[in-house]
């Protein structure tokens, strides 16, 4: 409860009961998952496997903020283009959001815990992950802890410091400076920006950003990419709102882009 009562100013409204996209017939093609994380939250998941025979790896996404929780990859067709393109899909929610139980700030345990999971269930296959926003900054965290199965990673849209976010929310922003106050090493350890010189097992990373994006501008990605520990493209779009680049005229470069850089990361993975 104590936890809940504290993000109220940062993710209240999103705390909301989920909805799926669904329908029955596609809800056949899922498989529940679930992973308690160390973030104290139950997590849960969905996996679907790839739609070809061929299949090239599981990918695990990372959602924005918002009451869509996981059903922003289902709803804006993620999930649906990886599939189609030989790719095991894991969709998941953050604790709090969806279907997950509450649990503390800590959401990069999240990444970790239903990345075990996913691995359980693929044992064999390359493993990456696609994060937007809220699913991309705290996966950089996750990142720096060497039990996380990833290989590769899309980073879209993370903010370089959380500081840098929230300062738009007078409220949320004055919360979060009191936290950093009382918590400071906590907040030295969830500073992407800084942590993601700390970047472990990935091969590659691939930051997507907009130049249209109000929130998180590619002067952050810059910055990201110029710290990061493992070789590190920046690729833009020039006119997508923030997590909307999928529903932009540039969707069909970002869709090219994403499926370019997987593959890619797949061959030389090899």
């Amino acid at each position: 409860m104590i936890y809940k009562l504290f993000k109220m100013p940062f993710v209240g409204s999103f705390m909301v009961k989920w909805r799926s996209p669904l329908t029955d017939t596609e809800r056949l093609e899922w498989q529940p998952v679930s992973a308690k994380s160390k973030s104290g939250g139950m997590i849960q998941g969905l996996f679907a496997k790839a739609k070809t025979e061929d299949v090239k790896a599981t990918i695990v996404l990372g959602h924005p903020m918002g009451k869509e929780a996981k059903a922003y990859f289902l709803k804006n067709g993620y999930a649906e283009f990886l599939r189609n393109n030989g790719f095991n899909t894991l969709v998941f929610d953050f604790n709090g959001f969806g279907e997950s139980t509450n649990g503390s700030f800590s959401y990069f345990e999240d990444v970790l815990a239903i990345a075990a999971e996913a691995k359980k269930i693929t044992p064999l296959l390359p493993m990456g992950y696609h994060g937007v926003s809220l699913g991309a900054q705290w996966a950089i965290i996750s990142f720096t802890d060497a039990s996380h199965p990833f290989t590769f990673a899309i980073v879209e849209s993370p903010s370089a410091t959380t500081e840098e976010f929230w300062i738009k929310y007078p409220a949320a922003y004055k919360t979060l400076k009191v936290l950093n106050f009382l918590l400071p090493r906590y907040a030295k350890k969830i500073r992407p920006v800084e942590r993601i010189k700390e970047v472990k097992n990935l091969q590659s990373m691939l930051l997507i950003y907009s130049y249209a994006d109000e929130w998180t501008p590619v002067e952050m990605g810059e910055r990201l990419k110029a710290n990061s520990a493992v070789p590190t493209e920046l690729w833009t779009v020039n006119d997508a709102g923030h997590t909307l680049i999928m529903k932009s005229d540039e969707q069909e470069a970002y869709k090219q882009k994403i499926l370019e850089y997987f593959n890619t990361a797949i061959l030389f993975g090899k």
